[in-house]
């Protein structure tokens, strides 16, 4: 992994939006931009519109942190725990 790529996960996951997507994609994961968007809103209640929503699953989608599969014309995110596990061995791997 080189710098850039564990500079892109702790980029992705420094917005709390995003974070909070990878929370609901945890919890049940293969879901629609429909269906992320309606349980991002059921957990705080928060409207966002889903060009937002779309853009922070392309920045994780990006970042290794999510995969993506599409069933029909449909295309399902979920969640890809990889990417955080291998940067933070890498991180602290570095900085002890």
């Amino acid at each position: 992994m080189t710098d850039d790529e564990l500079d892109l996960i702790f980029k992705a996951l420094g917005d709390p939006t995003r974070r909070r997507i990878l929370d609901v994609l945890r919890e049940r994961p293969e879901q629609s931009l429909f269906e992320v968007c309606a349980s991002s809103f059921a957990a705080d209640g928060k409207s966002l519109s889903r060009q937002t929503i779309s853009q922070h699953l392309d920045m994780l989608e990006r970042a290794g942190l999510i995969t993506t599969a599409w069933k029909g014309r449909t295309k399902t995110h979920s969640l890809n725990v990889t990417p955080m596990r291998v940067a933070t061995d890498l991180w602290l791997r570095k900085h002890l």
